[in-house]
């Protein structure tokens, strides 16, 4: 069965673009008879309207197709993280990634995703920090240097508190600087 891409189409105007006639949409639903169908797959009864549940954010992709709104704050956030790496990068910083899997838990005072590498034969730690692999940058010679990086901490759930959540830091070689100037 196919959910795709059936949508009603609200605020519908037509203009000459290049030429060319093009619609703009504003708003996009999906249509009543495709959203009947996912409701017979998915339980969206708690999601449809529902403000602060667990349900919702337990099932973001449910939650987009019940409030489109939804994915209007997933749009604003990742314009937000644009325009911090644009601003940052126009300082003359580098941004670096830092690796995910770690051979120890270190940066920070919180309890590791651990999990096992087969072709090592070792456990691996999902990171809970970036701060020391990017002050091993500085001492490498970088001048100043930043990650905008997803950081895994194997804590509390709720919907105030992710163990998965996303980080910037930005470091910067003091007397380096100094020196310059």
């Amino acid at each position: 069965m196919y959910l795709g891409k059936n949508y009603r189409k609200e605020g519908i105007s037509e203009e000459m673009i290049q030429g060319q006639f093009s619609s703009i949409v504003k708003r996009k639903r999906l249509v009543d008879q495709q959203f009947e169908q996912l409701k017979a797959h998915v339980d969206v009864g708690d999601i449809l309207g529902a403000k602060g549940t667990e349900k919702r954010t337990k099932k973001r992709y449910v939650d987009m197709i019940a409030n489109p709104e939804v994915a209007d704050v997933f749009r604003k956030r990742a314009k937000v993280v644009s325009g911090i790496r644009r601003t940052i990068d126009s300082l003359g910083y580098v941004e670096v990634e830092s690796p995910v899997l770690q051979g120890a838990a270190e940066g920070a005072e919180a309890r590791p995703f651990v999990t096992y590498h087969n072709s090592l034969g070792r456990d691996l730690y999902l990171r809970i920090a970036t701060e020391l692999h990017l002050k091993r940058t500085l001492v490498d010679g970088f001048e100043k240097v930043f990650e905008i990086g997803r950081i895994f901490r194997n804590e509390e759930i709720s919907t105030c508190h992710n163990p998965e959540f996303t980080t910037i830091e930005v470091f910067f070689d003091l007397a380096h600087l100094c020196l310059q100037h």
